[in-house]
């Protein structure tokens, strides 16, 4: 990544982590939508978090709407989940963790380090700006719903 622009490698990861984590751990097919670069207006319900350091910077999101958290959560695990609580954001940030930490098999050249997942819960909330690294969104249709992974990468200087 250099001048700006995003590269695939960093990308790319998180896409194939995502759909192998859904694949094995819910049983869900996913369908990958187009990727593009997140506008100041996007907003969902539950957002996990996790930060990166090391070789490489920024951040991983994954972002529900309250409706397809609960069917994603409700197929994690295992029991019908009915409302936000604190059930939800475990396994949000538990989703993401996972995720995660998947993608740090794909970034073989790069000594990268997870945090501890964070947890938003709001209604329609933005979360925007994080890092000064333009921020990818891949959206993601199951049967559980849409959801979206953002990802905001780049080699440390």
């Amino acid at each position: 990544m250099s001048n700006g622009k995003i590269d695939v490698k960093y990308i790319n990861p998180f896409i194939v982590s995502t759909v192998e984590t859904f694949d094995k751990m819910l049983g869900i097919k996913l369908q990958k939508g187009t990727p593009y670069l997140k506008k100041k207006d996007e907003h969902s319900d539950i957002t996990g978090i996790i930060g990166l350091s090391g070789d490489a910077k920024g951040i991983i999101a994954i972002t529900f709407s309250r409706i397809t958290a609960l069917k994603t959560v409700s197929k994690f695990l295992g029991m019908k989940v009915l409302s936000i609580d604190d059930t939800v954001a475990d396994a949000v940030g538990e989703l993401i963790n996972i995720i995660a930490g998947n993608a740090k098999q794909y970034l073989k050249d790069l000594k990268v380090d997870i945090s501890l997942p964070k947890v938003i819960i709001g209604h329609s909330h933005s979360v925007s700006d994080l890092t000064e690294i333009p921020t990818i969104v891949i959206p993601f249709e199951s049967e559980l719903g849409q959801f979206k992974i953002e990802v905001a990468l780049r080699e440390s200087n």
